[in-house]
């Protein structure tokens, strides 16, 4: 295997290496700048959502508070701070993969990526690619993927930002990031801490969260430089360290203790000659965690994956309107745990993905992949898209996909309970959405259906033990409708933008709907801006949820948000926000016992020079 990728390598690299072809300028920046162009130029047909620099910054705190008031993914959090997990279209954590670019970053132990340890200050690119991109991204991609991007601007420019704050519950957060290079080189940099004792009371009765303070840091470090007029060697970089007590329930109290630490690290060589375009990457992940049931113990049981991989990809562009993708792509992942041994996996894949623009309105891709995983029979998947431009303001997307997941470590080896007898999970969805783009309003219809075999999922066994099983098949189908507009009059500038999802995802055999699933989610947001003073407003609405047993009711939170700026003409410019959140001060659970922050208040700095 490994002879056949490094014959491909050279092969390609020869073979785009004589083009004489002209370079189309745009391809040539989308491909420089954005590590992850599969998004860009290989999904006609599918429904992405791109999040602006001002909801950015609105919710800098966390990317669960980001995501949660400005799309239509739902979230479980146990506790503020604590592991945060999605569900995108009725799918379960494990289903969302979080591509950071181009690369998934699921965690190899249970699958899924706790969004309390990502924070949106370090990508200034966060996109939502919703429904199943398995052909493209993996393990995992079913109900749909979070892209977080770092993009590298290669034009004279030399930015800083220094960001400080302080808030209820103890909460401090700083920050500095720096931004600079020319025509040859770029680099971005970004520092953040977070402290937090985190200690709120829980609304309705005489408790506080006891054991829930949290800190942790990221560093985040991204270069790229041009060895040759047609190459760019790009050097991306990401740590987490963090520790947290985890928050006990309302009925149980903890003092419970976890450390956990996030590596990744990726060196990207693109070469762009003629035709072709070609991007060789090779990079180390290591996720690495302790878990002290008592945390003023010395005893803690411990896990860490580490993953190597190495992808090529080859972009040939036959003419402006047909242009093709095959990448070649290697993992291997090594762990290490008290509770799973040391288990080993190798992956290889090959994936061919084409786009072809018939018309100037019509327009398809068709993207096909094959994964040969040690210790699997991975099933083949694809996927087929179309987009067509009905007038200058109304477009009709279709898309259709087969998508998998493989068991994690987690699932097969942890003691007790491991299944070593599980299968990939396969599933097939259907979507179709419309769009309406108008100068100051823009809407997005979508329907889908998503049909789910040998879903993996854990339950007790007759000894009281949990363990995983491939069950019965699932269905999810629904409904997403999201809303944009912008105004302006004259120095007054109009925001809004809103959300709705309407979701049923059932197991098919009881008929009844998963937990932690709402059959009804909503969330918007306003903002107003006149020179130097912005405000907003942000409402989310969760509908009642199925839990083992019972019902979550559902609830609604609103935040609020002013800002106000000092010397914008100046060197340095200088603004202060203050933001309000929980504005009702609502008592709500999104995990049963376990109760969110009361009303709470935060005071931000930012200095750009």
């Amino acid at each position: 295997m490994k002879k056949i990728i490094l014959i491909f390598f050279f092969a390609s690299t020869c073979l785009h290496g004589r083009a004489q072809s002209i370079t189309d300028s745009i391809q040539v920046l989308d491909e420089i700048v954005l590590s992850d162009s599969k998004l860009i130029h290989y999904a006609s047909g599918v429904n992405q959502s791109v999040l602006n620099d001002s909801i950015l910054k609105n919710n800098s705190r966390s990317l669960t508070s980001l995501l949660a008031f400005n799309s239509n993914l739902y979230f479980k959090e146990n506790g503020y701070g604590m592991v945060s997990s999605p569900s995108f279209r009725g799918t379960n954590a494990s289903q969302t993969a979080v591509i950071w670019n181009g690369i998934n970053i699921n965690s190899q132990l249970n699958g899924q990526a706790d969004f309390n340890t990502l924070s949106s200050s370090n990508f200034n690119s966060i996109s939502i690619r919703s429904g199943g991109g398995s052909v493209q991204y993996g393990s995992g991609a079913i109900g749909g993927s979070i892209h977080l991007n770092n993009k590298l601007a290669f034009n004279t420019h030399f930015e800083n930002t220094v960001e400080a704050s302080y808030g209820s519950f103890n909460t401090k957060q700083t920050g500095f990031k720096s931004s600079f290079g020319t025509n040859l080189f770029s680099v971005n940099f970004g520092l953040f801490y977070v402290d937090s004792d985190n200690d709120y009371k829980f609304l309705g009765t005489n408790k506080v969260n006891e054991n829930g303070a949290f800190e942790n840091l990221n560093l985040n470090v991204n270069l790229g430089y041009f060895i040759s007029k047609n190459d760019v060697l790009k050097l991306y970089s990401q740590s987490y360290i963090g520790e947290r007590e985890f928050s006990g329930t309302l009925v149980a109290p903890a003092r419970s203790k976890y450390e956990d630490e996030n590596y990744r690290n990726m060196l990207e060589w693109v070469r762009i000659s003629g035709m072709f375009n070609s991007s060789l990457k090779a990079g180390h992940l290591q996720e690495v965690f302790k878990y002290f049931e008592n945390k003023n113990t010395d005893n803690y049981t411990f896990g860490k994956v580490n993953t190597y991989f190495i992808n090529h990809s080859l972009n040939v562009r036959l003419s402006e309107k047909l242009q093709f993708k095959t990448i070649l792509d290697y993992n291997s992942y090594e762990g290490a745990g008290s509770s799973f041994g040391n288990p080993k996996r190798d992956a290889f894949s090959t994936t061919i993905l084409l786009n072809h623009k018939v018309t100037e309105k019509l327009s398809y891709g068709l993207n096909l992949r094959k994964d040969f995983t040690s210790g699997f029979e991975s099933p083949f998947v694809y996927s087929l898209d179309a987009a067509y431009q009905v007038t200058d303001t109304y477009k009709i997307l279709m898309n259709g996909s087969k998508n998998y997941r493989v068991p994690t470590f987690n699932d097969l080896y942890w003691n007790p309970g491991g299944n070593l007898d599980l299968v990939p999970e396969s599933s097939y969805q259907l979507d179709f959405g419309q769009q309406l783009h108008f100068e100051y309003f823009n809407f997005k219809l979508n329907g889908y259906y998503i049909h789910t075999e040998d879903l993996i999922q854990w339950t007790p066994n007759n000894s009281g033990v949990w363990s995983p099983k491939n069950v019965t098949e699932s269905q999810s189908y629904g409904a997403e409708l999201e809303m944009e507009s912008y105004y302006r009059v004259k120095a007054h500038q109009f925001k809004f933008n809103a959300h709705y999802s309407y979701t049923v995802s059932e197991n098919m055999e009881t008929k009844k709907q998963l937990i932690y699933v709402p059959f009804h989610k909503a969330n918007t947001s306003f903002s107003y801006g006149h020179k130097k003073f912005n405000m907003y407003y942000q409402h989310m609405y969760n509908g009642e949820v199925s839990i083992i047993g019972s019902t979550l009711t559902g609830y609604n939170v609103g935040n609020m948000g002013l800002g106000y700026s000092l010397n914008e003409n100046g060197h340095i410019n200088y603004e202060i926000n203050f933001k309000i959140n929980n504005l009702y001060n609502t008592y709500y659970e999104n995990v049963a016992l376990r109760p969110m922050p009361n009303r709470n208040y935060q005071i931000q700095t930012i200095i750009k020079f």
